[in-house]
């Protein structure tokens, strides 16, 4: 079994930790189900959200989902002038037979626009 890495991010329409609940449970839930994954095969996952996003902590929707015993840690994302506001990005380590060309990173709605080369 290798370890892999994934890839995704969601763009919230609004700043309030319900709304980020549900979008990054959308996120993660997606990552999971496209890469036939379960929580045990996480190793550990790692959350950045724009500097615009202050209701809640992206990993606190992952608590939510059941993924209580992976390592999670969040970070505020470079605040770059130009960049798409209200995203939240994650970077999940995980274990998998899969080839590191079939790894299916998940960029949700307009979040697909930050990576048109990877995005599903």
């Amino acid at each position: 079994m290798a370890v892999r890495a994934v890839r995704g991010a969601v763009q919230l329409e609004r700043d309030e930790a319900g709304h980020m609940d549900e979008q990054v449970g959308a996120l993660l839930t997606a990552v999971l189900e496209r890469n036939e994954l379960n929580t045990d095969d996480l190793i550990s996952i790692w959350f950045t959200a724009t500097p615009d996003l202050h209701s809640d902590f992206p990993a606190a929707a992952a608590r939510k989902l059941g993924i209580v015993d992976v390592p999670l840690i969040c970070a505020q994302e470079l605040d770059i002038e130009g960049a798409m506001p209200r995203v939240v990005r994650i970077l999940a380590h995980i274990e998998s037979d899969r080839p590191r060309a079939e790894i299916n990173h998940v960029y949700l709605g307009a979040a697909g626009a930050l990576r048109k080369d990877i995005a599903q």
